[in-house]
């Protein structure tokens, strides 16, 4: 399945946030080479296994869902590579927003990600006022690299 999808910094919070679906989610990276990464993920009492290829824009995803043992055996092998986040979602037009905050090491970074059906539709697509920059093809602000190096210095 091809992931289309765009990723900009949030400098502060919507209002109301509390009002919007959120749910907790744990991640951490069986494996990152290069434009690869398997990673875990659980969330809402799911639990699945993704790996991932390419960069920027639109990549290659696969998704299996695990059962919670397979999970639970698993997941001492990401010790190290993980991350931590609240996800909350806002639907704007035709579109889901979905803000991440992070926690622990990477508490006060929010990201915004949007999926999109087509590149034209993302290329259209038209950032709230409370987005920052956009950094959909900075490496540093991925979730692999976040799990790997911590928050990035020196800002986007």
């Amino acid at each position: 399945m091809r992931e289309i999808e765009r990723k900009f910094l949030i400098l502060s919070l919507p209002d109301g946030l509390e009002s919007h679906p959120a749910s907790e989610i744990r991640q951490g990276y069986l494996a990152v080479a290069g434009d690869r990464e398997v990673r875990l993920r659980a969330r809402n009492g799911r639990f699945f296994l993704t790996v991932k290829q390419g960069r920027g824009l639109s990549r290659e995803e696969a998704e299996v869902e695990l059962e919670e043992p397979q999970f639970k055996k698993l997941w001492p092998l990401t010790s190290g590579r993980r991350v931590e986040k609240t996800r909350y979602e806002f639907v704007q037009g035709d579109v889901t927003i979905e803000l991440d905050v992070f926690k622990g090491t990477l508490s006060s970074l929010c990201l915004a990600e949007v999926e999109f059906s087509s590149n034209q539709e993302a290329r259209a697509f038209r950032p709230p006022d409370w987005f920052g920059e956009e950094v959909t093809e900075n490496e540093r602000f991925k979730n692999k690299s976040l799990a790997l190096h911590g928050r990035p210095e020196g800002g986007p």
